[in-house]
């Protein structure tokens, strides 16, 4: 692109005969470098202009593919997160779950202990009830003879 100043010191060779007059020539090159500055100047700022915003675009873009990344991480965590507290509360359930069992089972176990003391208790009431009998009868036989001896 030709520059406003190459415009400026741009010389024509000067005929005599049938050429332009030189005054016109210099007014036009003149007003021609003016609006020629004018379009030359708004398009360096246009061009400055274009490569601001294509560095803005290129730095949105950049902020927008880190944040994308940033939520995708966010996401996993936040799934791995999920996925370990879930682990964990099974772990605890099975936990409890054990425990629970381990109880019943030691419940059961102190329940049968205690039928069986229950039924050795009987037994043993059966036994001492029958002694008792025995001995009461022994004993009533005795007063039986003792008063037909009176």
């Amino acid at each position: 692109m030709i520059t406003p100043l190459e415009i400026e010191n741009k010389k024509f060779s000067k005929k005599n005969f049938n050429g332009y007059n030189p005054e016109e020539v210099d007014d036009f090159l003149d007003e021609l470098v003016r609006d020629y500055e004018v379009l030359y100047r708004k398009a360096t700022e246009s061009q400055d202009q274009i490569e601001d915003l294509s560095e803005k675009i290129e730095h949105y873009n950049n902020i927008q593919e880190t944040l994308q990344s940033t939520l995708i991480m966010a996401q996993t965590a936040a799934e791995e997160v999920k996925a370990a507290a879930q682990k964990q509360a099974e772990q605890i359930i099975k936990r409890a779950e054990n425990q629970a069992k381990e109880a019943t089972m030691g419940i059961d176990q102190d329940l049968k202990l205690k039928k069986k003391e229950l039924e050795k208790i009987k037994k043993e009431f059966d036994v001492y009830k029958a002694k008792m009998e025995s001995l009461l009868i022994s004993q009533l036989e005795l007063l039986k003879e003792v008063n037909k001896d009176d």
